[in-house]
């Protein structure tokens, strides 16, 4: 089932005396429980696909339609109750807050709901467990490393349990065999149900998705389905 359907999409800023078209009419369908990986050289256009996926980047034009939602359709209001809702976003920096505990900086996505403070608790340290920090709440930003850091990034992603994940680059700072094991987090996620579309430069990480699309100049210039095999050994 298409759980995300682009139709038409561009985006084009001014820049200067030039418009900058860094989206030229996409259009793509994302099913329900798909693992998507977005490349692209720099200036292809595949964070502000992502961007306007997670409702942050108004088109020029186009239509993205979003869990039956049709995203730009929505208020301002209605559209950020529907990322808090729907969407959890990972990014390249972690945007950890520094003097808060690796739990309460999970908690973050939830001090705006009306759960219980006993409730919001529970809620951190499940998704503190689900990626592997359970034993590391109440670490500072500072006292863990860099991969343990997107761990608890991820973690404040997934807290209100989104059935999709938005990720832009998020082994972009980390070595190689941190890079392996979050790619293996996100495909755990994947399998447990999140649609996870992910933005990255690493050919690598591909092996761990279902799909790759590639972006060049704006366009969808390649759409393909990752070899099963490739898949199942990374």
């Amino acid at each position: 089932m298409a759980l995300i359907q682009i139709n038409d999409l561009t985006r084009h800023y001014a820049g200067g005396d030039e418009t900058v078209q860094a989206l030229r009419g996409v259009s793509l369908t994302i099913e329900d429980g798909e693992f998507v990986t977005i490349m692209g050289q720099s200036g292809s256009g595949k964070s502000t696909l992502l961007s306007v996926l997670g409702g942050m980047n108004h088109p020029t034009a186009g239509e993205v339609e979003m869990a039956g939602v049709r995203l730009y359709e929505l208020s301002g209001e209605q559209l950020a109750d529907f990322r808090a809702e729907k969407l959890g976003f990972v990014f390249q920096s972690f945007h950890l807050v520094p003097y808060l505990t690796a739990l309460e900086n999970v908690m973050l996505p939830l001090s705006i709901t009306r759960m219980k403070n006993r409730d919001k608790i529970a809620a951190a340290r499940e998704a503190l467990e689900r990626v592997g920090l359970g034993g590391k709440a109440d670490r500072l930003p500072n006292q863990l490393s860099g991969g343990e850091q997107e761990r608890v990034a991820i973690a404040r992603a997934i807290v209100k349990k989104p059935p999709i994940i938005l990720a832009d680059e998020p082994t972009g700072n980390l070595d190689t065999k941190t890079s392996e094991e979050v790619m293996d987090l996100f495909r755990r996620l994947n399998a447990a149900g999140h649609t996870v579309v992910m933005v990255t430069h690493n050919p690598d990480n591909c092996a761990y998705a279902d799909r790759t699309i590639r972006l060049r100049d704006g366009l969808v210039v390649e759409d393909g389905v990752a070899d099963a095999t490739t898949r199942t050994a990374a």
